[in-house]
């Protein structure tokens, strides 16, 4: 009998992107990891026992078919230690992108069921019921009598559990965060305008360049973030109303939301569920313009905290930042909607919910010894 299993504490195998100072792995640092790191402080917060398997690996930066081989390494190595350690734990708690969950979130299955062990999976995103779709029937039919049998599920947005509605084990949990501003910036007009994420193609930093060539007098586009493999830095050479600041910490994001006035989300990202940048600016007052593409527009309202344009259109996003340039009432409307939108997606209350349903699917003490 292992020391955990003598306390009431539940001990959970936690699988997932680590990032900063608990990886050694290059990696770039992205919404994922963000998210996993605030899953992993609310959890210790609440009193779980956490062993901790990272998933990191320097995907984003490499070519396509270093990736696949980083991916099946990375995998190869999580399962190994996980038939290891599985013994020591109350329950398995996989964090797992769409892409990947025939492949890992089926092996950990098949491994809870055989250990007897609850497995809780954690989606990333927006796009489960589009890859689920996408799949052969009989993948389809494989992830039904698997990983969709998992005791727990939690997705990202209202649009994917609506597409599940058939699973009764399957709850939403939103991107959440907690932004804490020392002194709440006084925003009147739009004048420093902000991008920050991943300088991935589909994120829509090209578009948001396009977009700002023509701003007016004063206004200014200031672009944050990590290049990708095929990141085309040209883009920013002799722009007049552009400025690249480079990749930025974590820690300093709630210092730069202050410092701006309108953040853009021009995204079309296949993968995209609740931009956590989104939810950071509007806990910081700063309304958002972003796309109407995947689960965006869950979080973005617009008219309320915000605006929404169409996916890869340069016309609609100029339009719609000239419009908040000219008209400084709708602004700080949106500004004022922006801090009570943010409020929603504080963590508090939904780790609060995720605690009591990880605690019942744990036997007491006496029980874990006998499953033992």
């Amino acid at each position: 009998m292992s020391p955990s299993r003598a306390s009431d504490n539940v001990k959970v195998l936690l699988i997932g992107p680590r990032s900063g100072a608990h990886t050694n792995a290059p990696s770039i640092i992205g919404g994922t990891k963000v998210l996993f790191e605030d899953l992993v402080r609310n959890l210790e917060a609440r009193g779980f026992e956490l062993d901790i398997l990272n998933t990191s690996r320097p995907r984003a930066t490499q070519t396509p078919w270093r990736a696949r081989v980083t991916d099946l390494v990375t995998f190869a190595k999580v399962i190994s230690l996980a038939c290891r350690k599985i013994w020591h734990c109350d329950l398995v708690f996989l964090n797992v992108s769409s892409y990947s969950a025939w492949g890992s979130a089926t092996a950990l299955w098949l491994l809870c069921r055989s250990a007897r062990r609850p497995l809780v999976l954690k989606f990333f995103g927006a796009y489960l019921n589009v890859k689920y779709r996408s799949v052969r029937p009989w993948a389809r039919w494989w992830a039904e009598k698997t990983f969709l049998q998992s005791s727990l599920i939690y997705v990202e947005t209202r649009s994917v559990r609506a597409a599940f509605r058939h699973c009764a084990n399957m709850e939403c949990i939103p991107n959440t965060r907690d932004i804490a501003v020392a002194v709440e910036p006084q925003r009147d007009q739009v004048r420093k305008l902000l991008f920050l994420g991943q300088l991935r193609r589909e994120k829509g930093w090209a578009e948001a360049l396009e977009a700002c060539r023509d701003l007016p007098e004063g206004c200014h586009l200031f672009v944050f973030g990590p290049g990708m493999l095929n990141t085309d830095f040209s883009l920013f050479q002799n722009h007049p109303k552009a400025t690249y600041g480079g990749a930025l910490a974590p820690e300093r994001v709630p210092q730069l939301l202050c410092e701006h006035d309108l953040l853009l989300i021009p995204s079309y990202y296949r993968g995209e569920g609740h931009p956590g940048v989104a939810i950071e600016a509007f806990q910081c007052g700063m309304p958002v313009i972003a796309t109407r593409w995947r689960a965006i527009p869950e979080v973005v309202q617009h008219e309320e905290n915000g605006l929404l344009v169409e996916p890869r259109s340069v016309a609609d996003l100029r339009a719609a930042i000239l419009r908040l340039v000219a008209d400084a009432d709708l602004y700080r409307t949106l500004c004022q909607g922006a801090k009570r939108r943010g409020e929603y997606f504080r963590s508090p209350v939904w780790y609060d919910r995720m605690e009591g349903k990880l605690r019942a699917l744990v036997p007491p003490a006496a029980g874990r010894e006998d499953a033992a």
